[in-house]
């Protein structure tokens, strides 16, 4: 059996402080380089800016990549160049470039980062079968002595492979350059990329354990590496395809021509590549993950892998190639795509858990992926069927809808009636009220009201659960009959009110205006104290109708959102904002749209928490957020803590961020007769009035308490400031910045101003965010 030829080479660095004789110099020469053109090209590590002096008009060029330094100058009467060092200039002899060794060939240049010599074959072959790779440089990552015997385990495979009529020629012709260097070319302070933490889709970073540095095996580090390969070994081949040993390009299209003559033909002689992430589905214990085992692709993915691929000859002078583009110059083409196949630089110890690197309910099987698994021989584990709901359930009458309201209270006692009655008045008729650690009668009431039949009572079970308590709230809801015999689900607080904008604002209408919606993100509109300081029992849906501008990108908050949809099996749980546990093999029957109608993306469905500027609208539905209140109340919502990040203040920031007197809005006193009617109704019970106004009581009663304190006392008056008052008005003006830093960070002149519509003020802020 005969095979490819394969040759190998080493890069060999040098301190910068043996080549001045000066111990004190730091960084490494990476190679020095005569070009054909009589130039030279010296690449230095990053570790090397330190060392270089400035440079003046006469000098040679250098230019720093990413903290690399990189000098061009053409060589002197004696082929040698000046290395212009801190502590003098020191004349070296480049080394003239091995361009030979590829001249003429389509050359794929990839770095393997440990990919076993079975996937190193499996991607020679690919590309030689259907772009007509005659080449390759392999970039070996691993420690000294590992090339060769990778090396030599590919040569062995590509042999068995040549055996096979179609490939024995092609093979033969095929040319591999094996480059290891002396160093590592990983991030010194990183762990081995095929640990999870690396994926870039990997789930739960946030409590991953980092992997401890591994600089073989860590994220390629040298930003000119590709440079450098280019100009020692490539300068004379007919293309090259920067990809990884885990990327693999489609069968070009009948007509298309391989990459390479793509290449050729683009613009500057620059191709550009876009890679998709793709995953398994799951791969079977003890198995090496394959290219043919990847057959799912994101759903919701976003962002694309940028490289490149080109024609040599044609690279304007000067240009640099660096991992992503060609810098020095642009290309007009367009992108040709790629795949990167994740697992099999991504595995981690363990490459069957799948879900470590990507999470799995966003994977769909793709048709294009499952033939390129069947052109591989492949026989990947499927995503199963099962899980799917059998068949799209009926859409509700929307006259007759169950619409079910989870929600978690302490200490809301005096706000539960009002809210109770709006929203049974628009249509909600099922509540699962969990509470906890209630002193003003929160929990006695909701009791009450339980055994009336209005609501559904719950003890919150989150000291059981270790969890916070609007999350153990919501995991125990998940079982309630209540939630699983509803139409419609969504969680929300009692600050929060459903204003519905189209036909006669109640839910029917709503929903008869999107009649194909299954899934309705309602995006918050953030209502002020509209200048409200004391407390007193009314509405709060007709007293407070000062809020923010619609249009309202900061602060973030602004725009969080909650979610109505249709509890038809297409999600598995509850979640705060939206449903979670998309079912991905559901996602054609998913018909998400935000508060005006119109589609929510994809990308939006999984984790978002709030709108932007492409998906917010209030055409149809808002979120009326009354998170402060009256100030005097406020006192009492900041002593009683958050049921989600519980361990934050709600203090001065969190008012100056929530707290928007911006613009009058008073559309909900059109929903008045509709609530009046049903509050009186509720309060015609006398044991529901008896404790309605017990709570009122209590309320008051905490207020008068609070503001015995002296720091309360203080803490009141700075909400109640003229200056505290005049924020409120300004929103709009700020960067997010501002939101950061707290209130305090606004000077007093820019308090009193009164703004243009463009005006804009914003602070550096780089601590800590005020809560």
């Amino acid at each position: 059996m005969t095979g490819p030829h394969i040759l190998r080479r080493t890069l060999v660095t040098t301190p910068l402080a043996e080549i001045c004789g000066d111990a004190s110099v730091e960084g490494r020469l990476w190679d020095a380089i005569a070009l054909p053109s009589g130039e030279a090209r010296v690449y230095l590590g990053t570790d090397a800016q330190a060392a270089i002096a400035p440079f003046d008009d006469a000098a040679p060029t250098c230019r720093v990549v990413s903290g690399a330094p990189l000098i061009s100058a053409p060589l002197g009467a004696d082929k040698q160049i000046e290395l212009p060092l801190l502590n003098g200039p020191t004349r070296i002899a480049p080394t003239p470039d091995e361009g030979g060794l590829m001249a003429g060939r389509d050359v794929l240049l990839g770095h393997c980062n440990h990919e076993t010599p079975a996937v190193l074959r499996d991607w020679l072959i690919w590309h030689v079968r259907h772009h007509g790779v005659t080449g390759a440089l392999i970039l070996d990552r691993s420690a000294p002595g590992d090339a060769d015997r990778r090396a030599a385990e590919l040569a062995a495979l590509l042999a068995e492979s040549a055996a096979e009529p179609e490939l024995t020629d092609a093979l033969a012709k095929l040319r591999i350059l094996f480059v290891d260097a002396d160093t590592p070319l990983g991030a010194p302070d990183q762990g081995a990329e095929s640990h999870p933490f690396h994926a870039a889709d990997a789930p739960g970073k946030d409590r991953m354990d980092r992997p401890d540095p591994d600089p073989w095996r860590a994220p390629l580090a040298h930003p000119l590496i590709l440079d450098l390969l280019r100009h020692r070994y490539l300068s004379r081949a007919h293309g090259i395809a920067n990809l990884e040993p885990c990327d693999l390009l489609p069968r070009p299209q009948p007509g298309e021509g391989t990459v390479f003559d793509a290449a050729r033909l683009a613009p500057a002689g620059i191709l550009p590549l876009q890679g998709e992430r793709i995953y398994p589905w799951s791969l079977r214990k003890g198995q090496e993950a394959a290219f043919s085992d990847h057959i799912c692709r994101r759903f919701d993915a976003t962002g694309r892998i940028r490289r490149w691929c080109i024609a040599p000859v044609r690279l304007p002078q000067g240009t640099i190639c660096i991992m992503t583009r060609i810098l020095g110059t642009r290309s007009g083409a367009a992108a040709r795509p790629f795949w990167r196949f994740m697992a099999l630089r991504h595995g981690g110890d363990d490459p069957s858990k799948v879900g470590q690197i990507v999470p799995k309910t966003s994977l769909v099987e793709d048709p294009d992926l499952l033939a390129l698994s069947e052109d591989l021989g492949g026989s990947p584990m499927r995503q199963p069927t099962d899980d799917a709901p059998a068949a799209v359930v009926a859409a509700p009458d929307p006259q007759n809808a169950e619409v079910a309201i989870v929600t978690t209270m302490k200490n809301e006692g005096p706000f539960i009636l009002e809210w109770l009655a709006y929203h049974r008045a628009i249509g909600v008729n099922r509540f699962l009220v969990y509470t906890n650690d209630c002193s003003d009668g929160t929990d006695g009431f909701l009791r009450l009201l339980d055994r009336k039949g209005y609501v559904t009572w719950r003890d919150n079970p989150y000291r059981d659960s270790g969890m916070k308590p609007q999350h153990a709230a919501l995991n125990a809801a998940n079982s309630e009959p209540i939630i699983q015999g509803a139409d419609w689900a969504i969680c929300m607080d009692v600050d929060e009110y459903i204003a519905i904008h189209t036909g006669d604002g109640t839910l029917p209408a709503l929903f008869e205006a999107v009649p194909d919606a299954n899934v309705i993100s309602i995006t918050w509109r953030l209502f002020g104290n509209n200048d409200i300081d004391a407390y007193r029992d009314g509405f709060i849906t007709q007293s407070f109708t000062r809020a923010s501008r619609e249009f309202s990108p900061r602060p973030h908050q602004a725009w969080g959102f909650k979610t109505l949809y249709r509890n038809n099996g297409l999600f598995k749980k509850l979640g705060v904002h939206r449903p979670k546990g998309l079912i991905p093999q559901a996602i054609s029957r998913v018909s998400w749209v935000n508060g005006s109608g119109r589609e929510m993306p994809q990308d939006q469905w999984r984790n978002a928490w709030r709108s932007h500027t492409g998906t917010y609208g209030y055409d149809l539905v808002a979120l009326n957020h009354y998170a402060v209140r009256s100030a005097e109340s406020f006192l009492v919502k900041r002593d009683r803590g958050r049921v989600n990040h519980v361990d934050r203040d709600q203090g001065m920031a969190y008012w100056f961020r929530m707290n928007h007197n911006v613009v009058e809005d008073t559309r909900m006193q059109r929903m008045l007769p509709l609530l009046q009617a049903e509050y009186d109704r509720l309060l015609s019970d006398p044991e529901i009035a008896a404790m309605h106004e017990s709570c009122v009581a209590a309320h008051r009663a905490k207020i008068a308490e609070l503001k015995t304190d002296p720091a309360q006392q203080a803490f009141h008056a700075a909400l109640t400031s003229q200056r505290t008052r005049r924020l409120s008005r300004l929103h709009g003006h700020f960067g997010a910045n501002v939101y950061l830093a707290g209130p305090e960070a606004i000077p007093d002149d820019v308090v009193a101003r009164e703004p243009e519509e463009d005006f804009f003020f914003t602070v550096e802020y780089d601590g800590e965010a005020q809560h």
